[in-house]
């Protein structure tokens, strides 16, 4: 087995496991969950030994499975540094990536690797476009472009899109509006509350909650204030107007320090929508320097993206 196929198959079973279940890994893959079962048994096959308990509604890892994506996590860290590496000694990377990225994410997760990668290759230049609205999620402008970014459903499959990070949405408040009004125990006491919520088409898994094994969508009763841009509804969250519900990689920081409190987060994390953050691009792959920094983008977000690693070890603390 090449590195490439060894890569692609330790990746699905990381995120069968971070998914939880076959068709949402599937999903991500964008395969068919037959395509992904045969894959993982083929992997369990070749390892001699189970890597997950299924049942009708999800599949555990056993412990096997849990040591074995240990070692998978570092075995891909390895294989993407070493296919850096034969890049950057075979020849220099040089010339311009250019890459579109919605705004809150550019500058909040996005600029920090950019910035980090053009230090490590001084022959690159990188031209970055953030976008405040829904223009070119779906990639109309590759050509113009050499990677997109997109968070959220895929809708076109003549691009080629690699995931980044998988996307958690947590409900939360400020400590000062939690006072004043009480912590709600669970999704079903939202509409006695204020909340700040999306003006116009919210996105897909906005407001959508697990309440007895089925997944209903629940808002705050009163929207204090409606906005299209996700920094808008979390400085309103900040500012005590009312509850909120947004993506980790958005509010982790404001979570860690206290300024908004998490809620229905007794069980830890909430599991990953099936969607995430994607770069689209077409087909070919393009240049070997956009392909370094696709690879350069996954080593930093992926599998375990750092906000949500971080927020995950604090909420096992509490």
């Amino acid at each position: 087995m090449n590195s490439d196929a060894l890569g692609g198959q330790l990746e699905l079973f990381l995120d069968v496991l971070e998914c939880g279940s076959f068709s949402a890994a599937a999903r991500r893959r964008q395969l068919t969950p037959s395509a992904v079962a045969r894959r993982i048994d083929g992997l369990e096959q070749t390892l001699g030994s189970p890597l997950f308990q299924r049942s009708t509604h999800e599949v555990r890892a056993t412990p096997a499975g849990l040591a074995f994506a240990e070692r998978s996590r570092r075995i891909l860290d390895e294989l993407r540094l070493a296919r850096a590496e034969v890049v950057s000694l075979d020849s220099a990377p040089e010339g311009l990536i250019r890459v579109d990225a919605p705004a809150p994410f550019g500058r909040r997760r996005l600029a920090p690797v950019i910035a980090e990668f053009l230090a490590a290759y001084p022959g690159v230049d990188v031209q970055l476009r953030l976008i405040d609205s829904f223009i070119d999620q779906q990639g109309e402008h590759l050509g113009q472009v050499d990677l997109v970014l997109r968070i959220g459903p895929l809708a076109d499959s003549r691009l080629v899109a690699t995931p980044l990070a998988p996307m958690r949405r947590i409900a939360c408040a400020s400590p000062d509006y939690l006072d004043r009004r009480g912590i709600p125990g669970d999704p079903c006491e939202l509409p006695e509350h204020d909340g700040l919520d999306w003006d116009g088409l919210a996105p897909p898994h906005a407001w959508r909650f697990a309440i007895d094994g089925q997944i209903r969508t629940i808002r705050p009763g009163r929207r204090r204030m409606t906005a299209n841009n996700a920094e808008t509804l979390l400085f309103g969250a900040l500012a005590g107007l009312g509850i909120a519900h947004l993506p980790t990689w958005l509010i982790s920081e404001h979570l860690l320090r206290g300024e908004l409190l998490p809620l229905f987060c007794e069980n830890g994390l909430p599991p990953p929508e099936s969607s995430g953050v994607y770069a689209l691009r077409q087909r070919p792959a393009g240049a070997s320097r956009t392909r370094l920094l696709l690879d350069f983008l996954k080593s930093r977000f992926g599998p375990v993206p750092p906000w949500d690693l971080a927020l995950d070890n604090s909420l096992n603390r509490s």
